[in-house]
């Protein structure tokens, strides 16, 4: 069956075998990629998705079952086992769905792939990568374009389409120059076209020459305190750190949350803002509804230090009694510039380092950090004095957004919109 005509066989289904509540959500799918090895293309694709995933709700009781086939005779065999799963499940009475508000349809489509136009983008960057950093050796790469159709209904009569289009890149790439090899690192982006030839893109040319540089690694010879600049590239260890220990559904719900009761209150400094911005011009192919049946909208997380959001779903809201996030991929977040321009910022610090890479488990609820720095450098007296070895750092989150400072220059790669800051009384402990 068409992707429209199985998710309304579907959401019937669920009816009349007895759901008091259902929802269903399906997605048909292309992708065409491109794969490199070693600096060599290995693969060239045409891959195809289809997927079901059904929700039903029975004397609140909750049940949720996905497939990968659209046919009749599957979709009766989900529902079957959907039900099943409501029969074995325990009551919570926070399980729900969305009630309908407005249904949408939404076209984020891009005028199709260019297929030719990617492949001669992908030998390009492998020949500028091969001419420009002759050092680099790219261990992997991939590059595709992708293409979906997408419903969500629900027995409350909530109903959203989308048709969503897109290219991707990503690569993995180290530096070797006989003996000597660095860390690997890696880069990824998402793009509505192929304008940019890809070593163009805000930070790769930087990464590239960065991992070159690491060939020749020093040791910090002593431990000290001192500043750290965390660049965009590790986006991950700082600001979805923040959202998973402190602002996640998993850390309220579990009462772990260093800000459960903050919310409203100044936890950061007033220099920044923290938002998730799905529809934000410079976020391709951003989600539009949420997983519970809401259409997607831009929120505050963080706005000028003060705490205005949680990153809780329906589920979470209802658990909690906390307000329910107005949109489910917190990962797309953006960080409005600062005033500081980032050569400002390095020639202000008199110790410290660049952070490209962190290696390290998650905080505990209060906040401390400890890990490695990877593909980092050292910054002495205003200036970068050259790659380290992998160093141990260590820091408390939350007492590190106290004072902050945040750079004019922001990085864009599709997914988020991040600048450099920099933190303050970062413990850094020589090798690791």
């Amino acid at each position: 069956m068409k992707y429209t005509e199985a998710s309304r066989y579907a959401l019937n289904a669920l009816k009349k075998a007895g759901a008091d509540k259902a929802a269903c959500k399906v997605s048909s799918g292309r992708k065409d990629e491109l794969n490199v090895e070693a600096n060599k293309f290995s693969l060239m694709r045409t891959l195809f998705n289809d997927e079901l995933t059904l929700k039903a709700l029975k004397d609140n009781k909750k049940g949720v079952t996905r497939i990968n086939k659209l046919d009749k005779k599957s979709i009766d065999k989900a529902v079957e086992d959907c039900m099943a799963l409501v029969s074995s499940a325990l009551p919570d009475e926070a399980e729900d769905i969305a009630e309908k508000i407005e249904n949408k349809t939404f076209d984020q489509s891009t005028g199709g792939c260019d297929m030719d136009l990617l492949f001669s983008r992908t030998k390009d960057y492998i020949e500028q990568v091969k001419d420009e950093h002759p050092k680099i050796v790219l261990e992997s790469m991939s590059t595709d374009f992708n293409s979906s159709k997408t419903i969500y209904i629900n027995s409350n009569g909530a109903e959203f389409n989308t048709n969503t289009e897109y290219y991707m890149i990503g690569t993995m790439f180290s530096a070797k120059d006989g003996e000597k090899s660095s860390s690997f690192n890696n880069f990824g982006a998402c793009l509505s076209s192929l304008k940019v030839p890809f070593i163009d893109i805000d930070m790769h040319r930087a990464l590239l020459s960065e991992s070159e540089q690491s060939l020749y690694p020093r040791m910090v010879e002593e431990k000290f305190t001192g500043k750290v600049i965390v660049t965009p590239a590790c986006n991950d260890m700082l600001w979805q750190t923040i959202i998973d220990c402190f602002l996640s559904e998993r850390s309220l719900i579990e009462g772990t949350s260093r800000w459960k009761d903050a919310l409203g209150a100044k936890v950061a400094d007033s220099k920044l803002s923290l938002r998730a911005v799905p529809h934000h011009p410079d976020i391709v192919a951003g989600e539009r509804f949420t997983s519970d049946g809401y259409e997607s909208k831009n929120f505050d997380f963080i706005h000028e230090g003060v705490l205005k959001s949680f990153a809780l779903s329906l589920y979470g809201s209802k658990k909690t009694g906390k307000p329910r996030a107005l949109n489910s991929n917190s990962w797309i977040s953006e960080i409005p510039a600062g005033s500081t321009p980032l050569q400002e910022m390095i020639k202000g610090i008199d110790r410290g380092i660049l952070l490209n890479r962190f290696s390290g488990a998650s905080p505990g609820p209060s906040g401390d950090v400890s890990g490695v720095a990877k593909n980092s450098f050292l910054i002495e007296k205003g200036a970068i004095a050259g790659a380290l070895k992998e160093t141990m750092v260590s820091f408390n989150i939350v007492d590190a957004l106290q004072k902050i400072d945040i750079s004019k220059e922001r990085c864009l790669n599709g997914f988020s919109i991040i600048p450099w800051c920099c933190i303050d009384g970062v413990t850094i402990s020589g090798a690791a």
